[in-house]
């Protein structure tokens, strides 16, 4: 049985000038258009194809790839609103995705770019997209400890810090002063877990925590030194975006392993930055 909104492997039929016909089972049969037909045709009877509905509620066949399938988060950009119906994203597709009016969190408007749960409307068994996640995550007791590695996907601008989806299937936050450059929304970043709270809620940051970190980063600092001649302009009033972009930490990680390195006496602090000792 077809899956609309994920990809298929179908049978071809038969090909006419319109296009492959492939067989859809107890749906029938579906056309794949001649332009997505891959040079040379496809190497056996089967056709691997992204089903979904056309601008006249058909079901067709296609080889371009979306944005996303249904099931999964994505970012997306606004191309057009319609009042009364809702927002249209690009999704890769010759058809933008509906984001309807009943599924936005927040207004969406073109030119803006959001994160939306892409799934099957029940009433009209149409692809659409959602911001209203909630019932769309895991919301049992989340597997993970402190110092797990995750993707996040960043979702939202909070008072706080960041909203990201974990791994696709959980909700965290990420405070303000765990980041150099501001993350956009949309951006898929590697981030650590710092904490699960009791209440399930999940604090994040883009670096490990703990010895784990500090180890590490104060070897990636020595080299550094190293390969400048024995110093570096960095110190207490650098910012954060400039920290990340030297060394790839947030301003809190460098100031540990620069303390740790001290304590050491690997290095000196001067006053335009500090130093390698021999």
């Amino acid at each position: 049985m077809i899956q609309t909104g994920k990809w298929n492997k179908l049978r071809i039929l038969r090909e006419t000038m319109s296009g492959l016909f492939l067989d859809g089972g107890v749906v029938g049969e579906i056309l794949l258009p001649g332009r997505y037909i891959p040079r040379g045709g496809f190497p056996g009877p089967q056709a691997d194809v992204f089903i979904y509905r056309d601008s006249e509620d058909r079901l067709i066949a296609t080889t371009e790839t979306p944005k996303a399938v249904a099931g999964e988060f994505a970012s997306f950009d606004v191309v057009d609103f319609k009042p009364g119906v809702g927002a249209f994203l690009d999704w890769g597709l010759a058809k933008d995705l509906l984001l309807p009016l009943k599924n936005m969190r927040i207004p969406a408007r073109p030119g803006e770019r959001v994160v939306a749960f892409v799934c099957l409307d029940e009433a009209t068994d149409r692809i659409v997209a959602t911001t209203k996640f909630d019932r769309h995550l895991d919301l049992s007791s989340p597997p993970y400890k402190e110092g797990d590695r995750v993707d996040l996907l960043i979702e939202s601008e909070t008072p706080l810090g960041w909203g990201a989806i974990i791994d696709g299937r959980h909700r965290g936050l990420m405070y303000q002063g765990e980041t150099g450059a501001q993350p956009r929304i949309g951006d898929r970043v590697k981030g650590f877990v710092r904490s699960v709270r009791p209440d399930g809620k999940i604090d994040l940051g883009l670096d490990d925590a703990g010895y784990q970190r500090i180890a590490p980063l104060s070897e990636q600092i020595i080299e550094k030194l190293k390969s400048a001649g024995g110093s570096l302009p960095h110190h207490d009033k650098s910012t954060p975006e400039e920290i990340r972009a030297a060394f790839g930490c947030s301003k809190k990680a460098f100031k540990q392993a620069l303390g740790a390195l001290y304590s050491e006496k690997r290095i000196r602090i001067t006053n335009g930055g500090f130093e390698l000792i021999a």
